[in-house]
């Protein structure tokens, strides 16, 4: 028996340089949650996700005071068991249960890290092995960005790292607007560039079919990514895949598998971009991918590159894994000690047991927030 004997957590909170707006929102720190689980044989499953901000010591609250004394003692290998133990934390309906599903989450990655370490094998080849590297896409076109600003971007994402393609944000300013911004874009690099673009729920069905129609084939989309407002439901996303003959993509606001089960049953989605780290960690995942493979449904990530790469390559209906540029994600591109350079634009995964990630413990010192 290899049994949970305590779990141990480290938060970190990175300053970032800039102010950065999507359609609704803005970003001024990156965060993240390192989880540790010891075990009564030696083994340590570490895993880092959650990037919530303002939340994060309501999360770290939720894993040590309700999490852990309800899997204390028991085999890390019970996957499924350990699990369902945890899930009695989401019952509280007077609380967002968003919330104990990121602390599920971080336990439920660190959980599966072990899996893989006692198995001696790599998360993607454990939970599938479909493919060892997957494609890489970056994050960018924010507002407040010069086109001096975007033209070092992209060179980054394309030139530098050799990236396949870019999820541009738009959403915030008039469809005519976003689509200049995303024509200054295009120019920038070739045509065998991959575009997303991502309103972030900022537009009406009328505005997202407006900027669809402006457009009008003259930038192939790889998908659109959550175009309307939260109140539309998963009929703006329908009305928008069937009458703007684009594909639709959503999920990283749901929270567990049952939002999901909506979205593919009425036709909302061709690519479910679920979060693993905001909805209860890799098990809840890949319930929801298999869910999406009886509807037909590729397969993204929202952000989490690190547990999102094993997630995508282990499967068929994978797509991209996404990442930001430095300033944006100096966790992902700092904390990673044995990241490799993309080849042919695709993330070679780790072949060492678990995640397989190297931590770099010169950053986690830099940037922890539990010290004073």
């Amino acid at each position: 028996m290899s049994a949970i004997e305590r779990i141990e957590t480290i938060p970190l909170r990175v300053p970032l340089k800039h102010l950065y707006k999507g359609s609704y929102y803005k970003m001024r720190n990156r965060c993240t949650i390192i989880t540790r689980i010891h075990t009564s044989d030696g083994l340590i499953g570490e895993a880092y996700n959650a990037d919530t901000d303002e939340e994060q010591h309501e999360v770290l609250a939720i894993i040590h005071d309700e999490i852990a004394p309800l899997v204390t003692g028991m085999d890390v290998r019970q996957v499924e068991r350990i699990w369902h133990a945890m899930l009695p934390v989401t019952l509280d309906q007077l609380r967002d249960r968003a919330i104990p599903m990121q602390a599920i989450a971080c336990v439920d990655s660190a959980v599966w890290d072990a899996v893989g370490k006692h198995a001696g094998q790599p998360l993607w080849r454990l939970w599938g092995g479909y493919r060892d590297r997957i494609p890489m896409i970056g994050i960018g076109g924010y507002y407040g960005s010069s086109e001096a600003d975007l033209e070092r971007e992209l060179g980054f994402f394309q030139g530098e790292h050799g990236m396949v393609g870019m999820k541009f944000k738009i959403g915030a300013k008039p469809p005519a607007e976003d689509v200049a911004r995303l024509r200054q874009a295009r120019a920038i690099v070739g045509d065998d560039f991959v575009f997303v673009v991502d309103a972030n729920q900022g537009y009406t069905v009328g505005e997202a079919l407006d900027f669809l129609a402006r457009i009008d084939g003259e930038i192939p989309l790889r998908w659109f990514e959550e175009p309307t407002r939260w109140h539309a439901d998963w009929r703006g996303l329908r009305d928008v895949r069937m009458r703007g003959n684009v594909n639709v993509a959503a999920g990283q606001s749901e929270i567990s598998r049952v939002g999901m089960r909506e979205l593919m049953v009425n036709g909302a989605i061709d690519v479910s971009n679920y979060d693993a780290s905001w909805g209860g960690g890799p098990t809840e995942w890949r319930r929801v991918a298999a869910l999406a493979s009886a509807f037909e449904v590729m397969l993204g990530h929202h952000e989490e590159a690190q547990v999102a790469s094993h997630l995508l390559a282990s499967v068929p209906h994978g797509t991209y894994v996404e990442s930001f540029s430095p300033t944006r994600d100096p966790i992902f591109w700092g904390l990673l000690s044995n990241r490799q350079p993309l080849i042919n634009g695709e993330l070679a995964l780790p072949t060492d047991p678990g995640f397989g990630w190297v931590l770099n413990e010169d950053f986690i010192d830099q940037y922890r927030v539990d010290r004073s």
